[in-house]
Protein backbone atom coordinates (compact mmCIF):
# COMPACT_ATOMS: atom_id res chain seq x y z
CA UNK A 1 0.00 0.00 0.00
CA UNK A 2 0.98 3.65 -0.10
CA UNK A 3 3.54 4.92 1.96
CA UNK A 4 2.73 6.85 5.38
CA UNK A 5 2.79 9.89 3.04
CA UNK A 6 -0.62 10.20 0.89
CA UNK A 7 1.22 12.48 -1.57
CA UNK A 8 0.53 10.71 -4.82
CA UNK A 9 -2.78 10.14 -4.66
CA UNK A 10 -3.83 13.45 -3.56
CA UNK A 11 -0.98 15.08 -6.39
CA UNK A 12 -2.97 13.39 -8.97
CA UNK A 13 -6.23 14.07 -7.89
CA UNK A 14 -5.73 17.73 -7.33
CA UNK A 15 -3.78 18.06 -10.58
CA UNK A 16 -5.85 16.85 -12.77
CA UNK A 17 -8.19 19.03 -11.37
CA UNK A 18 -6.34 21.66 -12.13
CA UNK A 19 -5.49 20.89 -15.20
CA UNK A 20 -9.28 20.27 -16.02
CA UNK A 21 -10.24 23.62 -15.44
CA UNK A 22 -11.99 22.32 -11.97
CA UNK A 23 -9.46 24.49 -9.46
CA UNK A 24 -7.07 26.72 -9.75
CA UNK A 25 -3.44 26.02 -9.00
CA UNK A 26 -2.90 27.72 -5.94
CA UNK A 27 -5.96 25.82 -4.59
CA UNK A 28 -4.45 22.43 -5.78
CA UNK A 29 -0.83 22.33 -4.31
CA UNK A 30 -2.19 24.25 -1.18
CA UNK A 31 -4.94 20.40 -0.61
CA UNK A 32 -1.68 18.64 -1.61
CA UNK A 33 0.54 20.51 0.73
CA UNK A 34 -1.55 20.36 3.80
CA UNK A 35 -2.05 16.84 3.40
CA UNK A 36 1.56 16.05 3.04
CA UNK A 37 3.14 19.34 4.12
CA UNK A 38 5.88 21.67 2.22
CA UNK A 39 6.55 19.85 -1.54
CA UNK A 40 9.19 19.80 -3.61
CA UNK A 41 10.19 17.96 -6.62
CA UNK A 42 14.02 17.66 -6.73
CA UNK A 43 14.89 21.29 -5.65
CA UNK A 44 12.22 23.36 -6.83
CA UNK A 45 8.97 23.99 -4.73
CA UNK A 46 5.58 22.11 -6.41
CA UNK A 47 4.06 24.86 -7.05
CA UNK A 48 6.33 26.45 -9.71
CA UNK A 49 7.37 22.70 -10.56
CA UNK A 50 3.79 21.57 -12.29
CA UNK A 51 3.74 25.04 -13.51
CA UNK A 52 7.03 24.58 -15.64
CA UNK A 53 5.51 21.21 -16.46
CA UNK A 54 2.24 22.63 -17.97
CA UNK A 55 4.51 25.04 -19.95
CA UNK A 56 6.60 21.90 -21.40
CA UNK A 57 3.04 20.21 -22.49
CA UNK A 58 2.13 18.38 -19.15
CA UNK A 59 -1.98 17.23 -20.18
CA UNK A 60 -2.73 14.64 -16.93
CA UNK A 61 -0.78 12.86 -14.17
CA UNK A 62 -1.42 9.12 -13.69
CA UNK A 63 -1.25 7.07 -10.67
CA UNK A 64 1.17 4.24 -10.26
CA UNK A 65 0.47 1.80 -6.65
CA UNK A 66 3.15 -0.76 -7.45
CA UNK A 67 3.84 -3.41 -4.94
CA UNK A 68 6.59 -6.61 -4.77
CA UNK A 69 5.37 -9.03 -8.07
CA UNK A 70 2.91 -5.93 -9.02
CA UNK A 71 4.17 -3.18 -10.61
CA UNK A 72 0.69 -1.42 -10.98
CA UNK A 73 0.81 1.58 -13.34
CA UNK A 74 4.36 1.52 -13.78
CA UNK A 75 6.12 0.82 -17.39
CA UNK A 76 9.81 1.82 -16.59
CA UNK A 77 12.49 2.24 -16.70
CA UNK A 78 13.98 -0.18 -14.30
CA UNK A 79 15.30 2.64 -11.98
CA UNK A 80 12.05 4.29 -11.90
CA UNK A 81 9.94 1.20 -11.02
CA UNK A 82 12.41 -0.03 -8.55
CA UNK A 83 12.10 3.22 -6.83
CA UNK A 84 8.18 3.23 -6.99
CA UNK A 85 7.67 0.21 -5.32
CA UNK A 86 9.91 0.82 -2.54
CA UNK A 87 8.32 4.39 -1.91
CA UNK A 88 4.46 1.62 -2.68
CA UNK A 89 3.66 4.62 -4.60
CA UNK A 90 4.65 7.32 -7.71
CA UNK A 91 3.03 9.68 -9.80
CA UNK A 92 3.56 10.01 -13.93
CA UNK A 93 3.25 13.18 -15.36
CA UNK A 94 2.47 12.59 -18.95
CA UNK A 95 3.75 15.27 -21.26
CA UNK A 96 3.66 15.85 -25.11
CA UNK A 97 6.42 13.72 -25.71
CA UNK A 98 7.52 11.82 -23.25
CA UNK A 99 6.50 11.22 -19.23
CA UNK A 100 8.63 11.90 -16.07
CA UNK A 101 8.10 10.09 -13.36
CA UNK A 102 7.64 11.44 -9.58
CA UNK A 103 8.72 9.18 -6.23
CA UNK A 104 8.31 11.20 -3.11
CA UNK A 105 10.38 10.60 0.06
CA UNK A 106 10.66 12.28 3.10
CA UNK A 107 12.61 15.60 2.94
CA UNK A 108 13.62 16.55 6.61
CA UNK A 109 15.55 19.36 7.49
CA UNK A 110 17.17 20.19 10.84
CA UNK A 111 14.28 19.30 14.10
CA UNK A 112 11.37 21.45 12.77
CA UNK A 113 11.22 21.20 8.93
CA UNK A 114 9.27 17.80 7.98
CA UNK A 115 7.87 17.45 4.09
CA UNK A 116 8.21 15.45 1.20
CA UNK A 117 10.75 15.86 -1.80
CA UNK A 118 9.53 13.90 -4.87
CA UNK A 119 12.43 12.26 -6.81
CA UNK A 120 12.39 13.38 -10.57
CA UNK A 121 12.86 10.07 -12.36
CA UNK A 122 12.88 9.52 -16.61
CA UNK A 123 9.48 7.32 -17.28
CA UNK A 124 7.89 5.29 -19.66
CA UNK A 125 4.50 5.57 -21.32
CA UNK A 126 0.78 5.30 -19.62
CA UNK A 127 0.36 1.52 -19.23
CA UNK A 128 -3.02 0.66 -21.56
CA UNK A 129 -4.22 -2.32 -19.40
CA UNK A 130 -5.02 -0.54 -16.31
CA UNK A 131 -9.15 -1.47 -14.98
CA UNK A 132 -11.61 1.28 -15.99
CA UNK A 133 -13.38 2.29 -13.03
CA UNK A 134 -16.35 -0.17 -13.67
CA UNK A 135 -13.93 -3.13 -13.97
CA UNK A 136 -12.33 -1.97 -10.65
CA UNK A 137 -15.25 -1.57 -8.64
CA UNK A 138 -16.57 -5.11 -9.60
CA UNK A 139 -13.45 -6.38 -8.46
CA UNK A 140 -13.30 -4.52 -5.29
CA UNK A 141 -16.39 -5.74 -4.36
CA UNK A 142 -16.35 -9.33 -5.02
CA UNK A 143 -12.67 -9.12 -3.54
CA UNK A 144 -14.23 -7.60 -0.15
CA UNK A 145 -16.85 -10.57 -0.05
CA UNK A 146 -14.56 -13.35 -0.60
CA UNK A 147 -11.95 -11.89 1.93
CA UNK A 148 -14.89 -11.30 4.46
CA UNK A 149 -15.72 -15.06 4.43
CA UNK A 150 -12.24 -15.81 4.60
CA UNK A 151 -11.47 -14.19 7.18
CA UNK A 152 -14.51 -14.74 9.22
CA UNK A 153 -13.46 -18.11 10.75
CA UNK A 154 -10.03 -16.90 12.26
CA UNK A 155 -10.43 -15.64 15.91
CA UNK A 156 -9.79 -12.18 16.23
CA UNK A 157 -10.96 -10.60 13.22
CA UNK A 158 -9.30 -7.67 11.16
CA UNK A 159 -9.51 -4.51 13.15
CA UNK A 160 -9.36 -0.86 11.59
CA UNK A 161 -8.28 1.85 14.13
CA UNK A 162 -9.85 5.34 12.97
CA UNK A 163 -7.80 7.73 10.97
CA UNK A 164 -7.26 9.20 7.76
CA UNK A 165 -8.29 7.44 4.51
CA UNK A 166 -5.18 6.04 2.38
CA UNK A 167 -5.65 7.60 -0.16
CA UNK A 168 -9.35 7.96 -0.41
CA UNK A 169 -10.08 11.33 -1.16
CA UNK A 170 -10.55 12.95 -4.29
CA UNK A 171 -10.81 16.70 -5.84
CA UNK A 172 -13.38 18.18 -7.70
CA UNK A 173 -14.36 17.16 -11.20
CA UNK A 174 -14.68 13.71 -10.82
CA UNK A 175 -17.68 11.67 -10.79
CA UNK A 176 -19.96 10.99 -7.91
CA UNK A 177 -18.99 7.16 -8.32
CA UNK A 178 -15.37 7.92 -8.55
CA UNK A 179 -15.74 9.79 -4.72
CA UNK A 180 -17.55 6.55 -3.48
CA UNK A 181 -14.81 3.87 -4.98
CA UNK A 182 -12.22 5.39 -3.65
CA UNK A 183 -13.30 6.35 -0.15
CA UNK A 184 -14.24 2.24 0.34
CA UNK A 185 -11.22 1.55 -1.23
CA UNK A 186 -9.40 4.19 1.38
CA UNK A 187 -11.36 2.20 4.04
CA UNK A 188 -10.00 -0.90 3.02
CA UNK A 189 -6.67 0.14 2.86
CA UNK A 190 -6.74 0.94 6.43
CA UNK A 191 -7.90 -2.35 6.82
CA UNK A 192 -5.24 -3.81 5.07
CA UNK A 193 -2.43 -2.06 6.74
CA UNK A 194 -3.55 -2.20 10.52
CA UNK A 195 -4.70 -6.28 10.13
CA UNK A 196 -3.46 -7.36 13.86
CA UNK A 197 -2.51 -10.76 13.63
CA UNK A 198 -1.65 -10.97 17.17
CA UNK A 199 -2.45 -14.43 19.01
CA UNK A 200 -2.74 -16.13 15.73
CA UNK A 201 -1.94 -19.68 15.17
CA UNK A 202 0.67 -20.35 11.63
CA UNK A 203 -2.38 -21.32 9.84
CA UNK A 204 -4.51 -18.36 10.92
CA UNK A 205 -1.97 -16.51 9.88
CA UNK A 206 -1.92 -17.88 6.49
CA UNK A 207 -5.18 -17.66 5.93
CA UNK A 208 -5.69 -14.53 6.68
CA UNK A 209 -2.33 -13.13 4.84
CA UNK A 210 -3.70 -14.69 1.58
CA UNK A 211 -6.91 -13.02 2.11
CA UNK A 212 -5.38 -9.42 3.12
CA UNK A 213 -3.07 -10.27 -0.11
CA UNK A 214 -5.91 -10.43 -2.77
CA UNK A 215 -7.38 -7.28 -0.96
CA UNK A 216 -4.66 -5.45 -1.05
CA UNK A 217 -4.40 -5.86 -4.87
CA UNK A 218 -8.18 -4.47 -5.15
CA UNK A 219 -7.68 -2.28 -3.68
CA UNK A 220 -4.71 -0.44 -4.75
CA UNK A 221 -6.46 -1.04 -8.67
CA UNK A 222 -9.70 0.51 -7.21
CA UNK A 223 -7.56 3.72 -5.84
CA UNK A 224 -5.89 3.70 -9.14
CA UNK A 225 -9.27 3.72 -11.38
CA UNK A 226 -10.93 6.18 -9.24
CA UNK A 227 -7.85 8.58 -9.56
CA UNK A 228 -7.76 7.75 -13.23
CA UNK A 229 -11.80 8.08 -13.87
CA UNK A 230 -11.36 11.77 -14.41
CA UNK A 231 -10.14 10.79 -18.48
CA UNK A 232 -13.11 8.41 -18.99
CA UNK A 233 -15.84 9.18 -21.28
CA UNK A 234 -18.95 10.41 -18.85
CA UNK A 235 -21.37 7.39 -18.85
CA UNK A 236 -24.94 7.79 -16.54
CA UNK A 237 -23.68 5.10 -14.18
CA UNK A 238 -20.33 7.62 -13.16
CA UNK A 239 -22.95 9.89 -11.30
Amino acid sequence: MPSESPISPALVAWGNAWLRGHTGLDEAVDQVEAACGPTVAGEVPLRRYLADLRAAGLTELRLALPAPGDPLGLSGPPAFNSAAVDAGEAVIAVLADSCVGLVPEPDVRGSSYVGVRLAVHESGPVRQDLPSLAEAERELSATMRSATEALAGVDGPVQARPGRLEGGELAPGYPGRAHRVAQLAGRLAAVVRLADERGLTSGQIAARGEALRELDRAVRRALVAAHHSIFEPATPDRA
